[in-house]
């Protein structure tokens, strides 16, 4: 038995769940997420939380305190959300936000062009060198701003580059 799967996941004030053979829904004011879990894990809604069990079985272990962790994550997406700040370090580096398209300048031929997957939410503040990516999934937040952080990652000799906001980047001596 996982021990992150033993916890109940509180509901907040205004988000419901509801659980349909091995399908979880959440709703809340910010939308709705749903999560097939694995045969062999079973979840009920009771007195405002959502408890996850799943059969004694040790392969199962791992995907009950997964199940837990994902759900978790949607209570508090659709509650609250999830940002990412990227911070971006450089001379002539910047982004502009085109409808769905976010134009990366930095330093190519060319800008690198990122399209924003329905569902998130992308702002450019501080005249193009700090980009928000927002929504309510926690790995599709993740996975954007990885993806935008991946087109020049910060270099540890000058940093310049795409970083995280509260990032460390560990210099070297030029």
């Amino acid at each position: 038995m996982s021990r992150i799967g033993k916890e109940p996941v509180k509901l907040a004030d205004g988000v419901t769940a509801t659980v349909a053979g091995q399908l979880v829904t959440v709703k809340g004011k910010l939308g709705e997420l749903s999560y097939t879990m694995q045969d062999g894990i079973t979840a009920k809604v009771e007195d405002g939380q959502v408890r996850v069990s799943c059969a004694d079985d040790k392969t199962l272990g791992n995907f009950h305190g997964l199940a837990r962790a994902l759900i978790h994550n949607m209570v508090v997406g659709v509650s609250a959300g999830y940002q990412k700040q990227l911070s971006i370090e450089g001379t002539g580096f910047k982004a502009v936000l085109k409808g769905t398209e976010l134009a990366l300048s930095l330093g190519f031929a060319s800008p690198k062009i990122f399209t924003v997957p329905a569902g998130l939410t992308v702002t450019v503040e501080n005249d193009g060198l700090q980009v928000t990516v927002k929504g309510i999934d926690k790995a599709a937040v993740g996975e954007a701003a990885a993806r935008i952080r991946a087109f020049y990652p910060a270099e540890p000799y000058k940093g310049k580059g795409i970083k995280y906001v509260g990032e460390h980047i560990r210099r070297k001596q030029g």
